[in-house]
């Protein structure tokens, strides 16, 4: 294999995941350095004829030569910017050297000023022995308790007609492996949540406990507005009880209310005192809440099908290989929504702590049956893909000290406004490697431990043009939730509710209502609540701009209408340098932001034009990623 062929293997679509060619059919083995079957094929005198409305290549075009020149001039200009603004030479290096850290490549220290990444850095070993060991004792457990013991005298119904019909072999295998694979994340699961939080986990189970008691004992109808105002209602009061001390609660209940010398010595301080290893719980069970909702919807929408027939018999498909979508649409067996399999669940180890989210029926469905898109050979290179994307970020921070910079708070008006903007763009690039290497990692220990997640971050933060495709593409395990859990049932995702002028309205409301909801999830605070209506509005120029130039009207002037996108494409990104720009509190003034301005929008506009031809690359190999 040579290396072009191991990097196209390594940074193929298939390795990041299936998903994107297989979403409504089921995966197969497809060789990841391959990828998925072309959809674009030749006639008999060999010229190609494309389909998915796909162009003709153009990446051997004089355009795409003069594209390349301009990569080739200004991508190593903006590195070498930072880059400098990083060296002891900058005025303001004295301020935010203080912030550096001795750091493992010789002659530099490292920027690790940004608490949220230095917290997975320095953590980064001791996951790795978590996720050995959790591989050791399910192998350990599967040895102590084979198949043949789990399986005897299991209660469980393995064929759609009920107890009574004769046991298929294949259906009895697969709910004995859910029975063996759910036990062990079970038990693994509450002896992870105390290492973790130690005497706060009984907090957890008590939450957890109750919102199980509404799904299951309510009136059906109840059920949806109960488990909204108890979720909601659990965000605002982690946020605002920061955790339930139990000094607190037992200064509050009387005859226990505390004073001052008592305080110290009482049982409650001590319990608070052995909070596990991560004693502020209730900054992450915000992805826990997600699982929450997501198991009382799973169960009430399965609880309104017809119990008649299987709708894997109505569909005629095949337990043992379902797409992605179907796991998540159809509904698991009814035994299968019982407390241990929702804990077991909840508490799933490799996704407890910051995912990607995985809906409750596609969790039950994968512990039925291994899906097929996971091969060593795949989760290999995925593996591969998560350690050069952590050693790219380790060679930011020991090269680029954007965080630090920031932090000093330094002198902006030194800077140009080409400075300012590469401080602002690199520290995105800061905050989006920040984000992916956690997700990738847990991701790639569900994979090794035979789960397949979403992927959550699907294209680089400078492979973005579009507001829409940005939001759908940035933590799109979250994305798919909000979608199926919030904007489909408020009548956001199409059909009567949202045809004409009011329909257009609704959909607008529902939009607002969902990134409301986003911006709460987040963290209960008014600025992030105005930033999720913000962003609302901020898709609405891309919206304004397809309502006056469709698509359709231009299909005898694609040249043209390519063009058009690209200066829209342009605004979109201009509209997100601003926004940093005006972070620093900075303005463009004066003949110098004018030439800046000028060469952005050049630059930019090649940097569109590039993204489109690599989505019409992709439409070419019959993928639409929709971002």
């Amino acid at each position: 294999m040579s290396l072009l062929q191991y990097i196209g293997k390594l940074y193929s679509l298939d390795t990041l995941d299936t998903r994107f060619t297989s979403f409504k059919t089921p995966p197969t083995s497809i060789d990841p350095g391959r990828g998925p079957p072309r959809a674009d094929r030749s006639d008999g005198n060999g010229s190609q004829k494309q389909l998915n409305g796909a162009s003709p290549p153009r990446w051997r075009t004089v355009e795409f030569a003069v594209y390349g020149l301009v990569f080739l001039v200004v991508v190593p200009w903006m590195f070498y910017t930072v880059y400098d603004l990083s060296q002891p030479w900058n005025p303001d290096f004295s301020k935010f050297e203080p912030l550096l850290s001795p750091g493992w490549i010789p002659g530099r220290k490292v920027d690790n000023s940004d608490s949220q990444y230095a917290s997975f850095r320095n953590n980064v070993p001791s996951l790795f022995l978590v996720m050995a060991l959790q591989h050791f004792l399910r192998r350990l457990f599967d040895t102590t308790f084979p198949a043949s013991r789990m399986a005897s005298n299991r209660a469980y119904e393995v064929m759609p007609n009920g107890p009574g019909s004769p046991l298929d072999p294949e259906y009895l295998k697969a709910d004995i492996r859910l029975n063996q694979r759910i036990t062990f994340d079970f038990i693994f699961g509450l002896l992870f949540l105390v290492a973790l939080h130690g005497f706060s986990a009984p907090k957890v189970l008590v939450i957890l406990y109750v919102n199980y008691v509404l799904a299951t004992k309510l009136k059906r109808q109840y059920v949806p507005t109960a488990t909204w105002v108890f979720n909601i209602g659990i965000l605002f009061a982690n946020e605002l009880a920061q955790g339930y001390p139990y000094a607190t609660i037992a200064n509050s209940l009387p005859p226990w209310g505390l004073s001052g010398d008592e305080k110290s010595t009482h049982w409650s301080s001590y319990l608070d005192k052995y909070g596990g290893l991560i004693p502020r719980w209730e900054i992450l069970f915000n992805v826990t809440v997600l699982r929450l909702i997501s198991f009382n919807f799973d169960y009430i929408w399965s609880r309104n099908m017809s119990s008649n027939s299987s709708p894997l018999e109505k569909k005629q498909l095949d337990p043992t290989n379902l797409s992605e979508r179907d796991r998540v649409d159809l509904p698991a067996k009814a035994q299968d929504y019982s407390f241990r399999n929702y804990l077991a669940y909840a508490l799933y180890s490799p996704l407890y702590l910051a995912g990607p989210i995985l809906t409750f029926n596609d969790y039950v469905s994968q512990q039925r049956y291994k899906p097929k898109s996971i091969s060593w050979n795949r989760t290999i290179f995925y593996g591969i893909r998560f350690l050069l994307a952590l050693l790219a970020m380790e060679v930011m921070v020991h090269f680029i000290y954007v965080v630090a910079i920031s932090k000093a708070q330094p002198a902006w008006e030194i800077y140009t406004p080409f400075q300012l903007s590469m401080l602002g763009y690199f520290n995105l690039h800061h905050i989006w490697l920040k984000l992916l290497l956690p997700w990738r990692f847990f991701r790639l220990w569900a994979l090794t431990d035979g789960v397949d997640p979403p992927e959550n971050v699907v294209r680089c933060m400078s492979d973005n043009y579009s507001a829409f495709g940005f939001w759908r593409g940035w933590h799109r395990s979250f994305n798919r939730w909000i979608i199926r859990y919030i904007y489909i049932p408020l009548g956001g995702s199409g059909g009567p509710a949202t045809r004409g002028r009011w329909g257009a309205l609704r959909g607008v409301v529902n939009l607002f209502v969902a990134f409301s909801f986003v911006a709460m999830w987040h963290d209960i605070q008014l600025r992030l609540l105005v930033w999720g209506w913000l962003i609302s509005l901020f898709v609405l120029p891309e919206v304004v701009a397809a309502f006056l130039f469709p698509k359709q009207k231009w299909q005898n002037r694609k040249e043209a209408y390519r063009v058009i996108c690209g200066v829209g494409g342009v605004g979109n990104i201009l509209m997100m340098m601003a926004a940093n720009l005006v972070g620093f509190a900075v303005g463009l003034d004066g003949l110098q932001g004018l030439v800046f301005l000028a060469a952005a929008c050049g630059a930019l506009f090649t940097g569109v034009q590039v993204m489109f031809e690599l989505r019409q690359q992709e439409l070419r190999q019959g993928i639409n990623m929709k971002c």
